[in-house]
């Protein structure tokens, strides 16, 4: 603040936002009670494009299947009364449409290996559009392909018929209802007009069917422009598209390649953390995504917790991070569990490039890229699950993979949970704010008042814990919890406050 007469005055500083109310828009695939799930219809990715008019899921099946905004085209396009309503502020929720599906991989077998390679989609990325076409990535645990999906006019033309009973064996037709007349000699070789020779009928000839266009639809096409194959001994886990527009990166456990997307019989290596001698190994990449503006920087993350941005401008194999991202282990807390536990399953660049969103299985962690002594945040997810984890190690359900995501304006993250809950929390300074919901059409049903930002407050939480102790189905809630129904795949609008998440087979989106 400066002194003296009338000089600027510093603002004060605005408080958090107030915690959204989220409410049903959507739901695509919606299971009657009681339907059994195929395993193949279950959704195994979901993607906005960067503009949020298009969605994409992938399932287990190797389909993918786009969506399309419809909220938008209806203005744009509507009346002069639904274009006046848009100069006055309209609480207009994203709408979607299902647009086509196609299939993006079968199942293969690798016969030097004796290894089958199922068909599930495990990541999907959306490239830049042109020309009317959208260009998105898919991959399964081996192979990546580049699709292409474009808009194509179809004519269809009517075949020509003709009554069998009318048809001669040289093709000729003979028409009762056309009156033939014998051709009169012209005098002096001159010319006689056809309309002397045939007198048409006024309806016409019904046996005689000309050929016509019919309709002039559009069809949407999906085509494979690239398929990147046979560059990763180990399961696919990331991939992710380069602002530039031109490259990407594929990860698997143990190794980073650099891809252009016109070439796809080479590819760069650029992380390889695999040691000399296998027994020797520590810690495996788990993911790892492109920094949203800058083309040069990459972060990748690992089982043991940590994040490391690299540069491609230091050097071509970028063994040796720029920077690492890591919290220290409180002492004493070690146990069995805590590396499983800390291993990282996804990791999101905010929109602006700033913040580092992480998922372990216990926690969310927000990371600042200028600050490397720790995380800016941390959310308590699965706190309640700590006495558990024995019974979570013997299910398998401890290695479970949740995703998560920022919104476009960097105020909130979100990611899933068990009993198909996900949780939204507020990482603005001083916000509180931290909701859970069910992936249901009453998103609300499972909502009780939340403690004061478990992020920073663990009281109640641990206190909430010990409450339920004695009932092993009943988490911090109060609610009790199915490890068979889990929300691993969410994606949020890059633009609005609208969250698609996926239940088995079933996409539901929401918005606030």
């Amino acid at each position: 603040m400066n002194g003296g007469d009338g000089g600027d005055v510093t603002a004060a500083p605005a408080g958090p936002p107030p915690p959204l109310d989220w409410k049903f828009s959507q739901v695509f695939g919606e299971r009657t009670a009681g339907e059994e799930v195929q395993e193949v219809d279950i959704i195994s990715a979901i993607e906005f494009d960067k503009s949020g008019d298009h969605l994409a899921t992938g399932d287990r099946g190797g389909r993918v299947v786009l969506f399309e905004r419809t909220d938008k085209k209806r203005l744009n396009g509507g009346n002069r009364k639904e274009l006046e309503k848009t100069d006055y502020s309209i609480s207009r929720h994203p709408e979607f449409r299902y647009k086509t599906e196609f299939q993006s991989h079968e199942p293969e077998f690798d016969y030097l290996k004796s290894l089958e390679i199922e068909e599930k989609i495990n990541k999907i990325r959306w490239c830049q559009t042109a020309n009317g076409a959208v260009f998105l990535l898919s991959t399964n645990d081996k192979t990546i392909k580049f699709w292409k999906v474009q808009e194509k006019k179809i004519k269809k033309i009517a075949d020509m018929s003709m009554e069998p009973s009318k048809a001669t064996k040289n093709g000729n037709v003979a028409s009762p209802s056309v009156t033939s007349i014998p051709k009169p000699q012209p005098a002096n070789g001159g010319y006689t007009s056809l309309s002397n020779e045939l007198l048409f009928p006024p309806g016409g000839i019904p046996s005689l069917r000309l050929p016509v266009v019919t309709s002039n639809e559009t069809n949407l096409v999906a085509r494979c422009r690239r398929v990147y194959a046979h560059a990763h001994d180990y399961h696919i886990n990331s991939i992710s598209s380069n602002s530039d527009g031109e490259t990407f990166i594929s990860a698997d456990d143990l190794r980073i390649n650099l891809w252009n997307l016109e070439i796809s019989n080479q590819s760069f290596n650029i992380v390889d953390v695999k040691p000399t001698n296998m027994e020797d190994l520590t810690e495996v990449i788990t993911s790892a995504e492109f920094h949203p503006t800058h083309c040069h920087t990459l972060a990748y993350s690992s089982s043991k917790g940590s994040i490391r941005l690299i540069d491609l401008r230091q050097s071509a194999l970028c063994d040796k991070h720029s920077k690492l991202f890591e919290e220290q282990e409180a002492p004493g807390s070690r146990s069995f569990f805590t590396e499983i536990i800390a291993s990282i399953s996804d990791i999101k660049f905010g929109r602006n490039g700033r913040y580092i969103l992480s998922r372990d299985y216990m926690t969310l962690k927000l990371w600042d890229i200028n600050m490397d002594s720790g995380p800016v945040s941390t959310f308590q997810v699965h706190e309640y699950l700590r006495p558990k984890l024995c019974d979570l190690y013997e299910n398998d359900s401890i290695f479970d993979k949740f995703e998560c995501c920022l919104s476009g304006d960097g105020q909130r993250v979100s990611t899933g949970s068990y009993s198909n809950l996900f949780r939204v929390f507020g990482c603005h300074s001083g916000s509180t704010e931290a909701t859970t919901l069910e992936a249901s059409k009453n998103p609300m049903r499972r909502q009780v008042q939340t403690p004061s930002r478990p992020a920073r407050s663990l009281t109640s939480i641990t206190r909430a814990v010990r409450r339920g102790g004695d009932n092993p189905g009943v988490d911090a809630n109060g609610n009790s919890f199915d490890f068979t129904t889990k929300l691993l795949h969410l994606a949020w609008h890059p633009t609005e406050n609208s969250i698609a998440c996926a239940a088995a087979n079933s996409l539901y989106m929401y918005y606030a």
